[in-house]
């Protein structure tokens, strides 16, 4: 579950995400994004944030995701973040 208090849960919880991205309906994609993004702005383990910020690249793939359902994603100082992390923030921040 992606609210896991475990980082190793979380992790795989936004790993199992992108292993059905065909299942979900538009809005289910869109509230995952938004689910998701948010988790990533608390998220204090590296590898978990990685699975998240890929599980949300994935749903913008979909088409279902707007800026609007990552815009939590807005909160993370870039700074801060490993430089492969930046890249995927800036990316999805960039559309």
């Amino acid at each position: 579950m992606i609210s896991e208090a475990d980082a190793q849960a979380r992790e795989r919880a936004a790993d199992e995400v992108t292993d059905h991205l065909g299942a979900y309906t538009p809005v289910q994609a869109s509230t995952l994004a938004t689910l998701l993004a948010a988790t990533a702005v608390c998220e204090s383990e590296n590898a978990a944030l990685e699975a998240e910020l890929h599980a949300v690249i994935a749903l913008t793939s979909t088409g279902h995701v707007d800026l609007e359902h990552i815009a939590p994603l807005q909160e993370l100082v870039l700074a801060d973040l490993p430089p492969q992390l930046r890249e995927y923030v800036s990316d999805l921040l960039e559309g």
